[in-house]
Formats: structure tokens, sequence, C-alpha cells
């Protein structure tokens, strides 16, 4: 096992074992916490590792775990899966930083449960980072879900609950219902679930066969937050504020529509769906999703509700640069996921900030807030103005 392949599975590991290392150091904050930015940072220093063979043409893999023959857990670094990776293990250990103060100052509950199921979620985006195969990547997306819905319900309130049943009805239902049968169906089609160059399904499906499979993987990829199948995140605004972040710009969103660049690039293939008019719809949804969202978003009193739905409207450029069919829109459309990752943290940063401050999460209570907060408003501005 060489250098590339051991870093691999280290990017599993690392978060795992720091899980396993804050659980057992439930009676001692600060070697829990310290062990949270440890296993952070360590991660990114493991991915970065990766960069480097990645831009020389090489495409280290490494199987973690074979079920079935032909039915593995398997890891590959490819430039798609990189830039997911980097952003997602360069922002935990910034989320980490944030998240101690803001657990400290609000007297957050159950703080090492927090720090546990956060680790796992980083864990889990590795996964879907690096997935070899669409078998991994519905393995760790659903590990995702699981690990973040005792995130949404940190609080324990009636409405904390609620929005838990939510994000656990839409999320679930939708990788069960239609993202499962896809996977099978794709292996049916194709006797293998290997992401490939070029498209898995490249000259095994067409006409209206296509379009439905396609609008299975697109719909059950519920994580992207496309309308209708959105509600699941202005819902668990109610989580605190770091938790929000992971879920906008470090791991749960991001983690849905990279999933659907994926599906688009390595399973379809973007000659195949260049020939039909099978992805015609895609763009339409997400245009929709985009102004719909936006329009939604300037309605909100909520501050952490506004920028729910901006977030569900910038990341259907996303998708709509995806959906495009182009090299260099698909090139755009990855590099906007790390763009809004960082404008976003900015902001739910700076959202917290104001709420650990004055208490207060309506945009119409926060009449001179920036003379208050001159600096927290200043990097509110930049992210506002990154968007």
């Amino acid at each position: 096992m060489n250098g590339a392949e051991t870093a691999l599975l280290l990017s599993l590991a690392l978060p795992g074992l720091g899980a396993v290392g804050i659980a057992l150091c439930a009676s001692r904050p600060n070697l829990r916490e310290g062990i949270t930015l440890g296993a952070a940072l360590l991660l990114f220093l493991n991915v970065a590792t990766l960069l480097s063979p990645v831009l020389a043409g090489a495409r280290p893999s490494a199987v973690v775990l074979e079920w079935l023959p032909g039915l593995t857990l398997a890891l590959k670094a490819e430039p798609l899966g990189m830039i997911f990776a980097l952003v997602a293990s360069l922002l935990w250990p910034i989320n980490s930083l944030y998240s101690i103060g803001y657990v400290r100052a609000n007297r957050e509950e159950h703080q090492t449960r927090y720090y546990v199921c956060f680790a796992i979620a980083l864990m889990a985006a590795m996964g879907i980072a690096f997935a070899a195969n669409l078998f991994t990547l519905f393995v760790f997306y659903e590990l995702l879900t699981l690990s973040t819905y005792p995130l949404v319900t940190h609080k324990g309130t009636s409405e904390a609950v609620r929005a838990g049943r939510v994000y656990l009805g839409i999320l679930i239902g939708t990788s069960i219902g239609l993202l499962l049968p896809a996977i099978l169906w794709t292996y049916v089609l194709a006797d293998n679930l290997d992401f490939m160059p070029g498209g898995l399904l490249a000259g095994k499906v067409q006409g209206p066969e296509l379009t439905l499979l396609l609008g299975l993987y697109m719909l059950g990829i519920g994580k992207a937050a496309l309308m209708p199948l959105h509600r699941w995140l202005p819902a668990a605004m109610v989580a605190p504020t770091p938790v929000s972040a992971l879920l906008h710009a470090v791991a749960v969103v991001k983690a849905g529509v990279f999933s659907i660049i994926k599906v688009l690039v390595y399973v379809f293939g973007e000659d195949l769906l260049r020939q039909t008019p099978a992805s015609d719809w895609l763009l339409y949804l997400a245009g929709f999703t985009i102004i719909v969202a936006s329009l939604i978003a300037l309605r909100q009193n909520n501050l952490k509700r506004r920028l729910a739905y901006s977030t569900i409207s910038q990341l259907s450029y996303v998708i709509l640069g995806a959906a495009i069919l182009a090299p260099l829109s698909t090139l755009g459309a990855a590099l906007h996921v790390a763009a809004h990752a960082f404008g976003k943290i900015t902001l739910f940063f700076a959202a917290g900030s104001i709420y650990t401050a004055a208490h207060k999460t309506d945009i119409s209570d926060l009449n001179g807030i920036g003379r208050r907060m001159p600096w927290t408003m200043g990097a509110f501005a930049v992210g506002t103005l990154s968007m």
C-alpha cells in the first residue's frame, strides 16, 4: 500500500478515531475539544497530501471492505472529489474553533454528543467525496443523514423535534424511495456500480428510460435541496449556528450538489445526456429554484431562515452549471461549491455572533447592530457580497 492509498484510508480513519476519542473524554472538556481540533487539522493535512498526485494525473484508490463479490466499499481520489474533500476538511477545523466558543458561551447541553456527531459527519463527507462507486456513495450519504440528525434536534425543544422529523422524513424518504431504486436499476443495466470517466451508462440506456432514471437520481439526492424537496433545510435552522454552518457550508447540502455533479459526469456522462433532451427539465427546475428561493429569502424575517433560502438558491446555480453539460460549466459548478462554502460559513458565523451577543434572531430586531458590532457586520457584508 503506497502513501496515497494510506491517505485515502486515513481520510475515514482520522475523523472516526477522533469521534471515539471525543466520546472517551466526555468528562474532560479541554481534552475533548483538543481532540476535536487535532483530528480536524490532521484530516486537512492528510487530504492535502492527495492533491499533488491527483494534479499529476494519478487516481489513487483503496478498498475499505468487500461486502460481496463486485460490491465493495471503495475510495478513489479524482479532481471533483478533491475539491469537495479539500473544502470540507479545511472548514472543519475553522468550524471547530468557532464551535468551542459558541457552545461554551451559550452553555449548550450534550456537548460531547455534539462533537462526536460532527466528527462522524466529516467522516461521511470524506466517504462521499472519495466514493469510487455508487454503493460507497449511498452508504456514506445515509451515514451523513443519520449523524447530523442529532445535531438538528440538539436543543430538544418541540420545534427541534419537529424539524428533525422533517429532516429525516425528506432525506431518508428520497434516498430510500428514489436514490436506492436508481442505483439498483443502474446495476441491472450496467452490471457494475463503479464511477467511470465518460459515464457508466454510456450506450446502455436511452429514451424515456433515460429520463426516468435521471429523475430518480436528481430527486433522490434530496440533500441538494431542489424545490420542492427543500423544506428540510429551512426547518433545520433551529439547530445551533455551527450546525447550520455544517449543513450549509461544510458537508450536507454540499454533499448533495456534489453527488449530483458526480452522477451526471461519472454515471450518465455528459456526452450521453447532450445527445438527448433527457436532462432539459433539470435546467428548468434549477432555474425555477434559483428565482423562487431568492424571492422567498427576501420575505424572511428570521436571519438564519433567510440564509437557508439563499443557500437553496445559490446551490441551484451549481446544479444549473452541471446540467449545461459543458466541461467549463461543470468546472464552474464545482468551483462555486467552494466559493459558496467560504462565503456562507462567514455569514453563519456572523449570525451566531449576533445571537450570542444580542440574543436576537429576527432581522427586524437588529436596528443599530452595525454600530454595536462593526467587525462582525463588516464580515457579514463581505460574505454577502461573495454570494
